[in-house]
């Protein structure tokens, strides 16, 4: 297919700034419209998360872009959970057995910054600020966009559209409007919401509590997390139900109320975030939900990528590594050579739509487990038995969440079929006693690895069945 194709990207966050990049690379005529101002001139932190968990999968379209080293540099390695208890104590829970494994917390504005800054070294790429986008006539392929100042209107054509302008996207709800093809759409929201917080560098700019770790306070229905910054400071996310509960964002709403609850649940973040009340009232607290939809293109003119199509919550820290790994499968249907757009998008779809699917659930499993399962002791039983087999057996065995997080060339539906299998098992096996962990480790893991294979034959059977 000819390279002079004109293409269209609405939204230049991180996946729209990524795949500017790699179409720009391969010699499209790309022009990007983002409806907020533009990042590397304008502060627009307020609200969304100022930093985020960047692992294996992002990387790899780091380094299929040729900025890994870069990026290298905005990254601070979390090697582990640190569990804070009621009482302040904490534990610190590898990610992995394996020592070279870890997540890293790295700035979305820094990221998206370079990523921009990437894409616009490319003569055939171009972007432009302040510009929303209304709705997109797919049957034309154009779109109808307002520009921010002016609120003059304008429609511009391409050959190809991509829509990258996440959960909100206005794309999507063109498509689902339309009426004029069967456009399945969900959108199930958490009875829980986020606030953002912090805890701010010390005087002389160091980090107040362990730098290394993403810092979690699990208190069965609720949970604050933490990941640090560059800077010496921490953003802070308290998950909370809006109604449920003794304390929920509904009435959490006098400065006295916000003390106690804190001063009950997280007395040692507490004594961290002297600037804690500010940020309460001054941040807004926002929704969780995921979003699935199909299909994602039309015809072979138009396509929904990224949040767009599948926006998740964000507890197994994969959204962004998700987005990333959208333009690297897309890539690698590039290089198989179809002849057309339509073509194109189907066959990445039919790949992509099952493993976006797959870490939607996850992240929903993974809420669970870190507000609650941490601290349960069978629980933790089970994660210390696969941290040893890691690191004993490092080429033998990886728990869901390393498959899930340092295993890039498994796909996601992949890695939860098989993770959740072993953990069934592993389970099982504790709660029957059918584990002694005074045998030999090598003897361990070889029932796991027999119950795991049972279980996943059950799962094979069932559904030859159904069908």
């Amino acid at each position: 297919m000819h390279k002079q194709q004109n293409i269209l990207i609405i939204g230049a966050g991180l996946c729209g700034s990524l795949l500017a990049l790699r179409l720009g690379q391969r010699g499209y005529n790309v022009t990007v419209y983002e409806m907020r101002p533009d990042l590397r001139t304008n502060d627009i932190s307020a609200g969304r998360s100022i930093n985020l968990a960047f692992s294996d999968r992002g990387n790899k379209a780091m380094t299929l872009v040729g900025i890994e080293d870069k990026v290298k540099e905005l990254c601070i390695p979390m090697n582990g959970r640190m569990l804070h208890d009621l009482e302040g104590n904490t534990t610190l829970a590898p990610y992995s057995g394996r020592e070279h494994e870890y997540i890293n917390s790295i700035s979305r504005g820094q990221l998206n910054a370079l990523l921009l800054d990437e894409a616009e070294k490319h003569k055939n790429v171009t972007l432009h600020f302040n510009k929303k986008c209304k709705s997109v006539d797919f049957e034309k392929t154009t779109a109808l966009f307002q520009d921010y100042h002016s609120k003059n209107e304008f429609v511009e054509d391409a050959d190809v559209i991509i829509a990258t302008d996440g959960a909100g996207s206005a794309m999507r709800k063109s498509y689902f409007l339309s009426k004029k093809f069967l456009f399945s759409f969900s959108q199930d929201w958490l009875t829980h919401g986020y606030k953002e917080l912090s805890i701010l560098p010390s005087e002389n700019g160091g980090y107040k509590t362990y730098k290394n770790a993403l810092h979690i306070w699990g208190r069965d229905s609720f949970m604050l997390i933490a990941l640090p910054n560059l800077d010496g400071s921490f953003t802070v996310t308290l998950f909370l139900s809006f109604d449920e509960g003794e304390y929920n964002f509904n009435n959490l709403t006098s400065k006295e109320r916000v003390l106690e609850f804190f001063g009950k649940y997280f007395k040692d973040a507490l004594e961290l975030m002297p600037n804690l009340v500010d940020d309460f009232f001054e941040n807004p607290t926002s929704p969780l939900g995921t979003v699935k939809c199909s299909p994602w293109h039309y015809k072979g003119n138009t396509l929904l990528m990224g949040d767009a199509a599948h926006a998740i919550v964000p507890f197994y820290g994969q959204g962004m590594n998700a987005s990333f790994e959208d333009v690297t499968e897309f890539d690698k249907v590039l290089d198989e050579g179809h002849q057309d757009w339509e073509t194109i998008f189907k066959v990445y779809e039919k790949n992509r739509k099952k493993d976006t699917d797959a870490i939607a659930d996850l992240a929903i499993d993974n809420f669970h487990e870190m507000k609650g399962h941490v601290n349960n002791a069978m629980f933790r039983e089970k994660r210390n038995l696969e941290m040893a087999f890691e690191k004993q057996f490092p080429n033998e065995y990886s728990s869901k969440y390393s498959l899930v997080t340092f295993n890039e060339d498994i796909g996601y539906r992949e890695a939860m079929l098989r993770g959740r299998a072993q953990d069934k098992a592993i389970l099982n096996m504790l709660s029957d006693n059918e584990l002694d962990l005074n045998d030999d480790l090598k003897i361990n893991l070889e029932k796991v690895k027999a119950a795991t294979e049972a279980i996943l034959d059950e799962d094979r059977v069932a559904k030859n069945l159904k069908h």
